[in-house]
C-alpha cells in the first residue's frame, strides 16, 4: 500500500512539473513582433486598379431563311447517308454477342461431320461451339474461319461519323 501512495505522488508531481514548463514556455518577448507589425503598418497604402468595363452583349439574330434547321435530321436518300457495311438491327442476337470479343478464349476445335467447329469459351467458364457465319463479340463481329490455330472474326466497327467500317480481328488457341 505504501508504495501505491509512492507512485500516484510521484506521478502527481511528475504532471505538475510538466505543466509549470509548458506555461514557462508560453510567455515571452514580444517586441520583434510587435516593431515587425508597426513597420508593416506604416508603409503607404498602395492604388487599386479600377474595375474593368464590362463590354454590352451583342446579340445576333439568327435568320434561316431557305437553310435546313440544325434541330431537326433529314431522312431520306437526300439525307447524306452513308454507303457502306451496316448492321443488321433485325436479326435475332446471339449468346456469344453479349460478350466483349478480347475476354473470350479459344480453346480448341472440335470436328464433327465433316464440319470443323471452333470452341470458346467464356469468362464463367462454359465452352459454346461456333461455326462460319455464326455471331461473336459486341462489334457484330461474325465468324468467317475456323482453323486449329484459331477463329477469324469480321466485325463492323462505328467509325464516329454516323458509319461502319469492317475490322478483321482474330481469337487464337491459347
Amino acid at each position: 500500500m505504501h508504495t501505491s501512495m509512492n507512485l500516484s505522488s510521484i506521478h502527481r508531481i511528475f504532471v505538475v512539473t510538466l505543466l509549470a514548463l509548458l506555461a514557462a514556455g508560453c510567455g515571452g518577448d514580444m517586441d520583434d513582433l510587435m516593431t515587425y507589425v508597426d513597420e508593416v503598418k506604416a508603409r503607404p497604402g498602395g492604388r487599386i486598379d479600377p474595375l474593368p468595363q464590362i463590354k454590352p452583349y451583342q446579340t445576333f439574330d439568327y435568320d434561316a431563311g431557305s437553310r435546313r434547321s440544325p434541330f431537326v435530321q433529314e431522312t431520306g436518300p437526300s439525307s447524306g447517308q452513308l454507303a457502306g457495311p451496316r448492321p443488321d438491327v433485325s436479326r435475332p442476337k446471339e449468346y456469344l454477342e453479349g460478350f466483349p470479343l478480347d475476354t473470350l478464349n479459344m480453346v480448341g476445335t472440335l470436328e464433327r461431320e465433316g464440319r470443323t467447329y471452333g470452341l470458346v469459351q467464356t469468362q464463367d467458364g462454359l465452352v459454346h461451339r461456333v461455326l462460319p457465319g455464326n455471331y461473336i463479340g459486341q462489334n457484330d463481329g461474325r465468324v468467317v474461319g475456323v482453323s486449329t490455330a484459331g477463329i477469324e472474326v469480321e466485325e463492323l466497327v462505328p467509325d464516329g461519323i454516323g458509319g461502319f467500317f469492317k475490322r478483321s480481328a482474330a481469337i487464337s488457341l491459347d
